[in-house]
C-alpha cells in the first residue's frame, strides 16, 4: 500500500534536477500513505516525472521500491496497493522464461503487463491498485484505477502541465496547481455527502472511474483530453449476472459462496507485516473474521469501536463473536471529547468534502489497529452486493403498492404519515419496543418514515432512488450560482435492465455509494495512519458471482444477506448476530446539541456564511435551529454544511 503522484509537462522547460525536487514535494505531501521509503523518475526529454512512497507490505528489501523499471526496460511503475494473486502469476510468467530479482507484487505486475500488455494484465489481476505506468518505448502515460474504485486517483490539467496522484494533497503541491473551486461540485456533495467522481471539488481535476484505463501520449497538445477505456464494468457484470442466473439451489450456492470467500480472505492474509481485521459484530465483518480465523493458526487480531450511547454501540456485540471465534480482540470506548479532537483532522484526512459521519470511528478504529497492525481486512461490501441496507427490504414493496396509487391517495398517505413529528414517531416506536418484531425496532424510526414520505410523491425508479440517498435537493438552492453535476443517477436510460427495484439500487449502489463513500472513507481513514485496509469481500469474482444469485437468495424471507449469512452461521451461532442492523453511526445529534455544538456554530454563522459566498444562509439556520430545539433531527444535512465549512477553512 503506497502514494503515487507525478505529472508531465509538454513544455519540457525543466531539467532532471528541477523535476525531481517537484515531484519529491508532490510525494512528501501524501507521506502519510507511505512512510518507509520514497523513490522518483524523472525524464527530463520527455517532461515526465513520477514519485512514490512506500509502505512496505511485501517483500520489505530495496528490490520492492517504486518506482519500478521492468527487466526488459520499456516501463517504469509506480503504484498503489496490492495484486494478491501475484504468487500464481508469477509462477506462469517463469514458465514463459522472466526471472526475478525480489519477491514483490510490483515486479510481478511489470512483468505481466511486458507479457500480456497493460489492458489483459490488468484483467488477470485480482487486488486493488491505482497504477501510474510510463511507457519508454511509446513515450505514453497510462493510469489505471481497480475494478471497484478500492484505490483513489485524481488527475487533470493545471497550468499546462498534466498532473496525477493518490490524493489531491500532491497535485496542490505542483507549482502550477491552480485551486479553482467548482461550485457544481459543491452543489453535487451537499446532495450525496461526497463528490461522486469523475468529479472532483476542483475544477479541471478528476477522479479516475472503477475499471478505467487513461491513456495520454507525450506529444498531447496541453489541455488535449486523454483516451479513456473502461477493462471491467460493474454495471455489466450486474447485466450478465442476471441474465446467466446460478443455476443451483441454496444450499449449493452458499457452499460456492464459502469457497470464493474462503480463498479472498486467504489471498488477503499474504505480507511481512502484522495483520488484524476490524470486526463491529454485524455480518460482514463478522464472516471476515471467522473465515481468517479459520484459516489462521494463531489467534486473528480483533478491532472494535464502541460507544458509551447504547442505542449506537456494537462493541458488547463483537466483543461476544470474538470470544466465540478466540480472536485476540482489543476494543476502544469513543466519547464526545476524543470525536472533537479530530474533527479539525477531517479536512486533512478526507481531502476535499467528505459527510458521512462514521468518517470518525472508522479514523479511530484504524489509529487503534495501527497500534499493533500494519494491513487490516474490512467487511465493506456486503450490504451492497448481498442486500444488507434496510431499504432493500421494503421500498420495493413500497414502489409496487404506491406506483399505481392516485396521485391524491399517495399524498395523503404522506399527509399521514408527516402529521406526526419525527420525534412523536420515536415515541410511538419506543412505547411499542416490547411487542414489535424485531424487523421494525429500528434506530430514528421517525426520521425514516418521513424519508419514506418524501419519496411517495416520486414517480420514476430514478426519483425514488435519489429521494433515499440524497439530502440537499437543488430545489433548496443551498449552494450559490450552482448546478450539480449529472452523474449515473441522472442517467436512467443508461442502467441495465434487472429483474426488480430492489436489484436496480444495488446496482446503483455498487457503482456511486460504495465507491464514492464507502471505500474513499475506508482509504483515507486507513492511509492517513498509513494502515492498509483490504477488503475481501469486494474480490471481483465474489462480486461476479453474487450477481448471479437470485434475489430470494440475499433478501429472501425479509432477512438481508440471507447467503451471506449461511455461511457466516456455519462459523458463528445465529444467537450472537440476530439483532436490528444498527450501522457504523454515531450520535452525531446530541453531540451537535451537546459538546459540538459551539464548533459548528461558529462554522454556521450567518455573517461568515454570507461572506464566502458559497452557500446560503437561510435554510442552513433554519434547519440549524429546528435541530437544536429538537423539534427535527437534521443532523445529515447540518453535518454535510460543517464538513464543506471545516474544509474551506483548511483550504
Amino acid at each position: 500500500m503506497c502514494g503515487i503522484t507525478g505529472f508531465f509537462d509538454p513544455g519540457r522547460t525543466a531539467d532532471d534536477p528541477t523535476l525531481n525536487a517537484t515531484v519529491t514535494a508532490m510525494a512528501e505531501a501524501i507521506r502519510h500513505r507511505g512512510p518507509d521509503a520514497d523513490g522518483v523518475w524523472t525524464d527530463a526529454a520527455a517532461g515526465f516525472a513520477l514519485g512514490h512512497r512506500r509502505l512496505s507490505i511485501i517483500d520489505l528489501s530495496p528490490a520492492g521500491a517504486q518506482p519500478m523499471l521492468s527487466a526488459s526496460g520499456r516501463y517504469v511503475m509506480a503504484y498503489n496497493g496490492e495484486i494478491y494473486n501475484f504468487p500464481r502469476l508469477r509462477e506462469e510468467l517463469e514458465a514463459k522464461g522472466h526471472t526475478f530479482r525480489g519477491r514483490s507484487d510490483t515486479e510481478v505486475a511489470l512483468a505481466a503487463i511486458d507479457e500480456w500488455g497493460l489492458e489483459a494484465a490488468c484483467g488477470r489481476f485480482v487486488g486493488m491498485f491505482a497504477i501510474a505506468l510510463w511507457d519508454r518505448q511509446d513515450r505514453t502515460l497510462s493510469l489505471v484505477r481497480d475494478r471497484l474504485g478500492i484505490k483513489p486517483l485524481y488527475y487533470g490539467w493545471s497550468g499546462g502541465v498534466f498532473l496525477f496522484g493518490s490524493e489531491l494533497a500532491s497535485l496542490k503541491a505542483h507549482p502550477a496547481f491552480s485551486a479553482k473551486i467548482d461550485r457544481d461540485s459543491v452543489s453535487l456533495f451537499m446532495m450525496r455527502t461526497c463528490v461522486p467522481a469523475p468529479h472532483s471539488i476542483y475544477r479541471g481535476i478528476a477522479k479516475l472511474m472503477p475499471g478505467e484505463i487513461l491513456t495520454l501520449p507525450a506529444d498531447v497538445a496541453p489541455g488535449g483530453a486523454p483516451d479513456l477505456k473502461t477493462f471491467w464494468s460493474f454495471a455489466d457484470v450486474a447485466a450478465r449476472g442476471a441474465a446467466a442466473p446460478f443455476e443451483g439451489d441454496e444450499a449449493q450456492a452458499t457452499d460456492a459462496l464459502e469457497d470464493l470467500l474462503r480463498q479472498a480472505v486467504g489471498d488477503r492474509l499474504v505480507a511481512d507485516r502484522p495483520l488484524g481485521v476490524f470486526l463491529s459484530g454485524g455480518v460482514d465483518s463478522s464472516t471476515v473474521a471467522a473465515l481468517m480465523q479459520s484459516i489462521s493458526a494463531d489467534p486473528v487480531k480483533t478491532f472494535s469501536i464502541g460507544f458509551h450511547e447504547s442505542d449506537y454501540n456494537e462493541a458488547e456485540d463483537a466483543a461476544l463473536v470474538a470470544r466465540h471465534l478466540g480472536t485476540d480482540h482489543t476494543e476502544l470506548y469513543v466519547d464526545p471529547a476524543k470525536a472533537l479532537e479530530i474533527v479539525p483532522d477531517l479536512p486533512r484526512i478526507y481531502d476535499e468534502p467528505f459527510a458521512d459521519s462514521s468518517q470518525l470511528p472508522t479514523y479511530l478504529v484504524s489509529e487503534m489497529a495501527r497500534r499493533d497492525v500494519v494491513v487490516c481486512l474490512s467487511g465493506d461490501g456486503g450490504d451492497e452486493l448481498f442486500g444488507g441496507y434496510n431499504r432493500y427490504l421494503w421500498v420495493d414493496a413500497i414502489a409496487r403498492r404506491t406506483g399505481t396509487l392516485p396521485a391524491p391517495l399517495r399524498w395523503a398517505a404522506v399527509a399521514g404519515i408527516t402529521a406526526l413529528s419525527p420525534q412523536s414517531w420515536d415515541r410511538l416506536f419506543s412505547a411499542l419496543g416490547p411487542v414489535l418484531p424485531g424487523k421494525l425496532r429500528q434506530r430514528n424510526p421517525g426520521d425514516k418514515l418521513h424519508k419514506m414520505a418524501g419519496i411517495l410523491g416520486s414517480k420514476t425508479p430514478a426519483g425514488i432512488y435519489r429521494g433515499l440517498v440524497e439530502h440537499w435537493e437543488p430545489g433548496h438552492g443551498i449552494v450559490l450560482g450552482a448546478t450539480a453535476h449529472e452523474t449515473v443517477l441522472d442517467r436512467d436510460g443508461d442502467w441495465p435492465k434487472l429483474g426488480s427495484f430492489t436489484e436496480q439500487m444495488m446496482h446503483l449502489d455498487g457503482v456511486s455509494y460504495l465507491p464514492d463513500d464507502i471505500l474513499t472513507k475506508v482509504d483515507r481513514a486507513s492511509m492517513a495512519v498509513s494502515l492498509e485496509a483490504r477488503v475481501p469481500l469486494l474480490d471481483h469474482r465474489v462480486v461476479e458471482f453474487a450477481w448471479t444469485l437470485p434475489l430470494a437468495m440475499k433478501t429472501g424471507g425479509g432477512t438481508g444477506k440471507r447467503i451471506l449469512r449461511n455461511v457466516l452461521y456455519r462459523h458463528v451461532p445465529k444467537s450472537l448476530i440476530e439483532r436490528p442492523k444498527m450501522g457504523f453511526a454515531l450520535p452525531i445529534h446530541d453531540w451537535l446539541r451537546g459538546p459540538l455544538r459551539d464548533w459548528a456554530e461558529a462554522l454556521l454563522d450567518e455573517n461568515r456564511l454570507n461572506n464566502e459566498g458559497y452557500l446560503a444562509a437561510g435554510p442552513i439556520r433554519e434547519k440549524w435551529r429546528q435541530h437544536l430545539s429538537g423539534h427535527r433531527n437534521w443532523q445529515h444535512y447540518i453535518w454535510d454544511v460543517l464538513m464543506f465549512q471545516a474544509w474551506l477553512e483548511a483550504n
